[in-house]
């Protein structure tokens, strides 16, 4: 038997994979980080309520739907925004504030669904948790199997189509020169496109599973933003494998850092959670500036077989 705190570490670490990889690839793209992608994953939260709470079904069999309006959501906020402001030179900075003010209109649509699901179907539509909704799998706690198995898909898909496709060389040459790629025909916009969908779609896939262990709250994404920020520095913010490698890193921080300093200090620090990611990105500029993926860790691990090489022949 899994004791609950690993089962729940465990559970957090890969919704916060899934959300890592999608602005991973976002700032791939478009080179501007991304502030609205919490709330992308607030979207997918609500899309669960209502699957859940309104049309009385089952929250595993309609997750493509989180992942659809995710989706959408974020290819919207790319075409209508992001790119015509790209075209008309706009700084990258001007383009970070343009996703705050983005994530700021997401925060107003969600407040005004979530007051009229509340008057229609009286249904409690703030802090709300679906923990009772889970579906037991296989004697455990369905989201302790769904989470993780979503992570596998997720990455081994992008690995496939980044590897094996045509889309995904064209992807990849987009990213890594844009210029020339359009000059050798690869449609860049709508490349881009695609991978803001694909990006959105994660974020609502992951916001779809959240309410099932977690309040959720359509101000929530901008609690969640840090840990997703976070957990993409730490792995290397130019590497998708390595946002797999921080979501793991910093959730399980997260949740079994404050357990077990818990022990030490008393239950006074867990209030203190949120210090995590942001310690953790302080850390990262100021040692690994390029996250872990970006560390020459043959050439450390080389010159400390030298080091103890020269200390035994002493």
């Amino acid at each position: 038997m899994i004791p609950p705190i690993y089962v729940d570490a465990i559970i957090h670490s890969s919704v916060l994979t899934l959300l890592s990889i999608g602005l991973t690839l976002t700032y791939l793209t478009t080179k501007v980080p991304n502030f609205a992608h919490g709330t992308f994953a607030m979207v997918g939260a609500y899309i669960t309520l209502t699957v859940s709470m309104v049309w009385k079904g089952v929250i595993y069999h309609h997750l493509y739907l989180a992942f659809l309006v995710g989706g959408i959501t974020a290819l919207v906020q790319y075409i209508l925004v992001l790119k015509p402001l790209t075209r008309r030179g706009v700084s990258i900075v001007g383009l970070m504030i343009a996703t705050l003010a983005i994530d700021m209109v997401l925060i107003t649509v969600l407040n005004i669904y979530a007051d009229y699901v509340n008057t229609q179907f009286k249904v409690l539509s703030r802090y709300f948790l679906l923990a009772a909704c889970d579906v037991p799998i296989a004697g455990v706690r369905g989201l302790f199997i769904v989470a993780p198995t979503l992570v596998a898909v997720a990455v081994i898909l992008l690995y496939l189509t980044l590897t094996r496709t045509k889309f995904g060389v064209a992807m990849r040459a987009a990213i890594e020169n844009p210029s020339l790629a359009s000059v050798v025909g690869i449609n860049v916009s709508l490349v881009y496109a695609i991978s803001w969908f694909i990006a959105g779609g994660l974020a609502g896939l992951s916001g779809g599973l959240l309410p099932l262990y977690s309040q959720c709250n359509p101000d929530g994404g901008t609690i969640l933003i840090a840990s997703v920020f976070a957990a993409s520095i730490v792995g290397g913010l130019l590497h998708i494998y390595g946002a797999v490698l921080g979501g793991y890193l910093i959730g399980l921080l997260e949740i079994l850092g404050t357990y077990y300093l818990s022990f030490q200090t008393g239950p006074w620090i867990m209030p203190y959670k949120p210090l995590i990611p942001l310690i953790a990105i302080a850390v990262t500029l100021l040692l690994a500036p390029q996250g872990l993926t970006g560390v020459n860790w043959r050439g450390i691990v080389g010159s400390l077989r030298k080091s103890i090489a020269r200390i035994r022949t002493k």
